[in-house]
């Protein structure tokens, strides 16, 4: 009987010392979430640039910005980057090194991105072409360019919070709030900011007079100035075909996310983008 004791004793012990298999990303859906994410139109320099190797310039009140190289390349792009350095980099906004970047790479949305669609978004870029790249520095005034100064800033304005559902909502109701607000990062650019580049968490997707390239971005709420006479229908046309319920078509940085990102979602995502935007409550156009 001592025996018996002893040998499953040491087969709990031995069980228990095994590590968890550690948790893998699938490339397939990764292209998938590479779409919801809207990866493309960034890191994609428009009529030429290599698929994903970065360049391409962002211009703000704060000064230019260049999107990096997520390709494989070892030296100019993520090719050394482990599977921890990029979820690091979507949820904390902290490069490998540990240094702070900048929230115009929209960590403050992606770090309620589920760790699975992480991993999978860095299983398929591990399979894109690897592209030599090197991209310019930013071209940042004084203060601006103090990398350091992102310390400061995320202490007091970046919400790390992860995405939770909703109960008392539907599940496509959930999954529009997951795209929008996560991966799809609608908020970085349809919410107006402040002096310091913080978006009003009081007036979410209300609309922004100075987005991309200082163009103004339009109210994506039910309010006034807003959609609040799209119907369901009219909101995945647009998101699918890029056209309003009047028969205009998508103009200025909208036009790239619609060709690289939403046109390319299911039919059910689109939905569920439409369902949780229509519920939203009414909030005055803030352009």
């Amino acid at each position: 009987m001592n025996k018996v004791i002893k040998s499953l004793t040491f087969l709990i012990a031995l069980s228990s010392a095994v590590p968890a298999a550690a948790q893998t990303g699938n490339a397939e859906h990764g292209e998938y979430v590479l779409n919801m994410a809207g990866c493309v139109a960034c890191h994609t320099v428009p009529k030429g640039g290599a698929f994903l190797a970065g360049g391409r310039e962002l211009k703000t009140d704060f000064g230019s910005f260049f999107t990096p190289n997520i390709t494989p390349d070892p030296e100019t792009g993520i090719g050394s980057w482990t599977d921890e350095d990029f979820t690091r980099a979507l949820r904390e906004g902290k490069s490998p090194e540990g240094g702070h970047y900048y929230p115009t790479f929209p960590y403050t949305s992606y770090t309620r991105m589920t760790e699975q669609d992480i991993l999978d978004l860095k299983a398929y870029l591990d399979t894109v072409p690897a592209v030599r790249n090197p991209v310019p520095d930013h071209d940042l005034p004084f203060p601006f360019g103090i990398r350091a100064s992102m310390f400061g800033w995320k202490l007091l304005f970046f919400d790390d919070t992860p995405f939770a559902p909703d109960p008392s909502q539907s599940a496509a109701w959930n999954r529009g709030a997951y795209l929008v607000n996560g991966p799809g990062h609608c908020g970085e650019c349809h919410t107006p900011r402040n002096i310091l580049g913080v978006v009003d968490s009081d007036r979410p997707l209300a609309g922004n007079s100075n987005g991309p390239d200082g163009d103004a971005v339009p109210n994506i709420t039910p309010g006034s100035g807003g959609i609040g006479d799209w119907s369901e229908d009219d909101i995945v046309s647009f998101l699918e075909i890029g056209i309003t319920p009047d028969s205009d078509f998508v103009g200025g940085a909208m036009t790239d996310v619609v060709q690289e990102s939403t046109s390319k979602l299911t039919a059910d995502d689109l939905q569920a983008i439409a369902t949780y935007l229509s519920s939203l409550p009414p909030i005055a156009d803030a352009r």
